[in-house]
């Protein structure tokens, strides 16, 4: 009997499952190459592991903890938390702690780091570990109690998902960029339109896209209701992840006569500066329809897009302006790497001389933790994930989700406009 075709997010399970063949809806076991948690999830998967009376991790190198999303700590809460999973990680001898100082937002510091490689299964108790997919890795978001047996065992057990390919073609215009593209995809598809699937990206419109694009697409998957989100592995992976590891990526490619749910085609060429209005992701409108918004604030930063390619971006805007005298900007690196690159390029200069802020990197904003939390009936354009009610503040507050493009411009004008506009 002939071998069946799979997926690229089949092939890296049954691989790990230590099988020849999954398929969709299979119940398995998998062997993981990282278990991650943050200082909100980790207090409780450290709780459980003490509940399960464990007393040591399966691998003290494939284990990474970074407190980022009430760091540096807000109050006294975050501090016990943080003091709680220091303490743990020192008793473990968990390699891969980041303090505060060392820490990054953890979506952005891994991929940094070399911790996640093409190939991979990456689980993480935070819902956008589904990021590394942009590096060919399968990876994915779950609770804490699978974190805790994780870090014990090695393994997780997985459904198989069932996957939707979006084959893209073509490249972006001007000003516009993965984000752009996800917001359009979540737009079309609704926030259920992926529920527990691959979203699999494939097409020769792939090697225009950046890593950093393909970060940030794979990173909001999970706003589509995706199990995970994935790339090709190409030249511009592989050079990305030279000289950040001592660990050979393994490249599996998705067979030609693989089977999808659905197949939809992309031209990256037809795609605008997309905008998600609240309060769900895919209340999306492109930008000519966006109409009159004024704003208070602005973010620019998050595990989306707080890399290097959106801060160049955003600066090439604020650059020699500044931004409107009636609201705040607030642009947070994603790692200590990308604050560092950021000061010596210039780019901290320009925002600070645009009357922005230019802050540690930290969640902070991004769910409403600190730094930029919004007030009754004030409004963000933001380059986060999530626009839910309250997500950043006041029940009554408003999360308008955009590129660092569209962010940016939008701090000069005072109100939501195009990067053409300003």
């Amino acid at each position: 009997m002939s071998k069946k075709a799979m997926t690229m997010t089949q092939k890296i399970l049954a691989a790990h499952a230590g099988l020849d063949y999954v398929e969709a809806g299979q119940l398995i076991t998998g062997n993981l190459d990282l278990v991650l948690g943050n200082d909100v999830t980790t207090p409780v998967a450290v709780k459980e592991f003490r509940k399960l009376e464990l007393t040591k991790v399966f691998d003290k190198n494939k284990i990474a903890i970074v407190p980022d999303h009430f760091t540096p700590n807000k109050d006294i809460k975050s501090a016990e938390h943080c003091k709680l999973i220091r303490e743990f990680a020192r008793e473990m001898e968990i390699v891969n702690y980041f303090e505060v100082g060392q820490m990054g937002i953890e979506h952005a510091l891994i991929p940094e780091k070399g911790l996640a490689i093409p190939g991979d299964v990456i689980i993480g108790a935070d819902s956008h570990t589904c990021t590394y997919g942009a590096l060919g890795a399968f990876s994915t978001g779950v609770g804490s109690t699978d974190m805790a047996v994780g870090m014990a065992t090695g393994k997780a057990w997985f459904k198989v998902p069932e996957a939707i390919k979006f084959n893209l073609k073509g490249k972006f215009n001007k000003w516009v960029s993965g984000k752009d593209l996800i917001l359009h995809i979540i737009g079309m598809i609704g926030v259920d339109g992926a529920l527990y699937k691959s979203m699999e990206f494939t097409g020769e419109g792939v090697k225009n896209l950046s890593i950093d694009d393909r970060f940030t697409i794979a990173n909001m998957a999970i706003e589509a209701g995706a199990k995970n989100g994935i790339f090709p592995v190409d030249d511009i992976t592989l050079e990305y992840v030279k000289g950040r590891t001592q660990r050979e990526p393994k490249v599996f490619k998705a067979d030609e006569d693989a089977e999808y749910s659905k197949v939809y085609e992309i031209n990256l060429e037809d795609i605008k500066p997309t905008v998600s209005f609240p309060h769900l992701p895919d209340n999306t409108r492109t930008i000519d329809k966006v109409g009159e918004v004024k704003i208070d604030q602005v973010v620019i930063g998050s595990c989306t897009n707080g890399r290097m390619d959106d801060l160049r971006i955003a600066a090439s805007i604020l650059k020699g302006k500044k931004v409107h005298r009636d609201l705040r900007v607030i642009i947070l690196p994603g790692t200590q790497n990308i604050y560092l690159e950021a000061m010596e390029e210039g780019l901290a200069k320009i925002f600070v001389e645009a009357g922005a802020v230019f802050s540690t990197p930290t969640c902070g904003p991004c769910l409403g933790g600190h730094m930029g939390i919004l007030a009754k009936g004030e409004r963000a354009v933001s380059t986060t994930n999530r626009n839910f009610v309250g997500r950043m503040g006041h029940p009554e507050s408003e999360v308008y989700l955009a590129s660092p493009a569209v962010a940016a411009a939008s701090a000069i004008a005072g109100k939501i406009v195009s990067p053409e506009e300003v």
